[in-house]
């Protein structure tokens, strides 16, 4: 059976040159970074490059970055690190109720030692308004957490206008760009942004690698305790080799970002077409002007996503009912649940999302075989 792969945004394929990238990692530079011989210094090597590119690449100096298990951990150490090291300037938290449960549960953590948290609320294409956050913002604000672009409807957030209100502010802002980053050009300067998390298996990288943009001066306690790897801030031994995967695969990102996001829009009107062309009932879910062009949420209105989910996977199309964190639950999306009232809506809701070796005959195939399922549970 041919199996046409539309998830994406959940994780992605290695692609070949960045598995070429780590290889030498693997083999003959397979030294430890902290080690002053000559395979220590080999991969020190790699690591200080791939630093040095990805801070020029977002507009932050080398120290800035510090190498992470992926955006969850990033996301962790730039929410929960920050907020315990600074409760002695206030005890208020605002984020959204949108964000990806790297967020969601590291606030739920901080509520539970006593933090007061505002959870702002979005629209029906799920996005914050900045004069919520205004309104939300009180002398002892220490944090504001707004993810760059959501996971499961792909609405891109006012990060840039969000910063410029909190200039002046003591709070510090935090992105979660995993979604984002590869599609849309980012500046951590130009954002205003204090801390930011990236994770390379969204962009054809490697699992288990991320890294979290520190503004310096800003002081924030270590999740994890052990050697002085990365300044102190992130015990254990460098992933050299993951490290390097992750460079190959920004810089792939980076070079093709507007030819990458032609594409998937191409991908995405085609979807739509092949939909109506069946006269299938659907409703796209999230922001036609402020979006990731990669996702495409669609809800069909009167059925099951399991049961659309199940009969896609029998037909060889994989795609989700949103974040793949969440796989298994049945419980609705809480993205979706936010933005309506209307429960069927998210309980129908299906996420299909595109990328790298995905072909027009790949998703015309696909949107038919979709169409056939929506058809058949319909009746």
């Amino acid at each position: 059976m041919e199996r046409i792969y539309l998830d994406h945004a959940a994780t992605s394929p290695v692609h070949p040159e960045v598995f070429n990238a780590m290889k030498p990692y693997m083999e003959g530079n397979f030294g430890n970074p902290s080690s002053i011989h000559h395979f220590g210094r080999v991969a020190r090597k790699g690591l200080d490059e791939a630093r040095d590119f990805i801070a020029k690449t977002i507009g932050a100096t080398f120290d800035e970055i510090i190498f992470t298990s992926g955006g969850t951990e990033a996301d962790n150490l730039g929410t929960i690190g920050y907020a315990l090291a600074n409760k002695d300037k206030g005890n208020h938290l605002i984020t959204t109720e949108i964000e990806h449960h790297g967020v969601l549960h590291s606030f739920a953590y901080l509520e539970s030692l006593g933090f007061d948290v505002t959870y702002l609320p979005v629209d029906d294409k799920g996005r914050i308004s900045t004069t919520d956050v205004t309104a939300a913002l009180r002398e002892d604000t220490i944090l504001v957490s707004i993810m760059y672009g959501n996971n499961e409807v792909g609405t891109i957030q006012p990060i840039e206008e969000v910063g410029k209100l909190l200039k002046d502010h003591q709070s510090a802002f935090h992105t979660d760009a995993v979604q984002a980053f590869g599609l849309t050009n980012i500046n951590v300067h130009e954002l205003g942004v204090d801390f930011l998390a990236m994770s390379a298996h969204k962009i054809n990288g490697p699992k288990g690698i991320g890294f979290l943009y520190a503004k310096k001066g800003h002081t924030f306690s270590p999740l994890l305790h052990g050697g002085e790897q990365e300044r102190k801030r992130r015990a254990g031994t460098e992933n050299v080799a993951a490290v390097a995967g992750l460079k190959a695969a920004m810089e792939l990102a980076v070079h093709g970002i507007e030819k990458k996001a032609e594409e998937y829009d191409v991908f995405r009107r085609l979807f739509i077409d092949v939909l109506n062309k069946n006269e299938i009932k659907f409703i796209v879910n999230g922001d036609e002007e402020n979006r990731l062009p990669h996702i495409l949420n669609v809800s069909f209105p009167g059925l099951s996503v399991e049961a659309i989910l199940m009969n896609l996977d029998l037909e060889g199309i994989a795609c989700s009912s949103g974040s793949a964190c969440t796989a298994g639950s049945i419980d609705p999306s809480h993205v979706l649940t936010a933005m309506f009232d209307d429960e069927s809506r998210s309980h129908s809701a299906v996420r299909f999302s595109f990328g790298y070796g995905l072909t027009t005959d790949d998703i015309t195939k696909a949107a038919e075989k979709t169409s056939n399922v929506i058809n058949r549970l319909a009746k």
